[in-house]
């Protein structure tokens, strides 16, 4: 049946960012469809909620709480899942974030440290895991962008950049790890996650982003979620290095900042 290829039936995952949001929904559904799973984020509280999610599945959880913008720290997490599990089959690489900033009081540190957290991470762990999935049975990367890595708006350089950067990062990945390896990515418009609490409490607002989206509302994680089981399932087995667009239809950003000119 066409929906047996959906299944991640005893395969391993790890995801970054799992306390919430767009990685704990995507931790609980590799785990619905059939995979233990390792999770991380900073804090344990927010791992422990998801990890009985994950076993409510009937699955396994091995949540990790850390310090991911530690480059070692994050690269661990694959030496992790194959020692809790034995193996390592799916990488989810939902780690990511910065804070908007005009270009004047974006300095260089902080563009490196938008990189650093955006693109290094995700670079380091799909470097650590990707020995371990070639010892096994090969094995999928999803690393989570933004359409802000796609399109212009003021106030997203360092976010954007970070994110346009993680975009190639994964077609060059593809390109480096086939055959055996398939490196995806999923370019996200706005969510319903608490990085959009601002505007999700504000009826102003939430109705101005809903406007201006094609398909009028924000997305669910959910949906995000379903989209990285596809790419990391065999339903997804003939894709490598490209990035989805899920995004409701945008092609410009939902939300102006209001940043005057210069």
């Amino acid at each position: 049946m066409i929906l047996d290829r959906f299944l991640l039936t005893d395969h391993v995952a790890v995801v970054t960012g799992a306390g919430r949001g767009i990685g704990a929904a995507t931790a609980v559904a590799l785990a619905e469809a059939g995979a233990d799973v390792v999770i991380s984020s900073r804090t344990k509280d927010d791992l422990d909620a998801v990890a009985e999610r994950v076993t409510a599945t009937g699955r396994r959880a091995h949540p990790v709480a850390a310090d991911l913008s530690d480059v070692d720290a994050v690269a661990g997490l694959a030496d992790a899942a194959r020692r809790e599990f034995g193996r390592l089959d799916v990488v989810v690489n939902n780690l990511g974030g910065t804070y908007p900033r005009p270009l004047l009081d974006t300095s260089t540190d902080f563009l490196e440290e938008a990189f650093r957290f955006n693109v290094s991470t995700a670079h380091a762990l799909t470097r650590a895991a990707a020995p371990i999935m070639l010892a096994g049975e090969g094995g999928a990367v999803v690393n989570v962008s933004s359409i802000m890595g796609r399109v212009s708006g003021r106030g997203f350089l360092a976010y954007g950049t970070a994110k346009a950067a993680l975009a190639h990062l994964t077609e060059l990945s593809a390109y480096d790890l086939a055959p055996r390896i398939r490196v995806n990515a999923i370019c996200v418009g706005s969510v319903a996650t608490s990085a959009l609490d601002i505007v999700l409490t504000n009826d102003e607002l939430r109705t101005r982003m809903e406007r201006a989206t094609p398909l009028r509302r924000i997305g669910s994680p959910e949906e995000v979620a379903a989209t990285v089981l596809f790419l990391t399932s065999a339903a997804g087995g003939y894709l490598t290095g490209k990035v989805l667009e899920v995004d409701g239809g945008l092609q410009a950003p939902n939300l102006d900042l209001g940043l005057p000119d210069l």
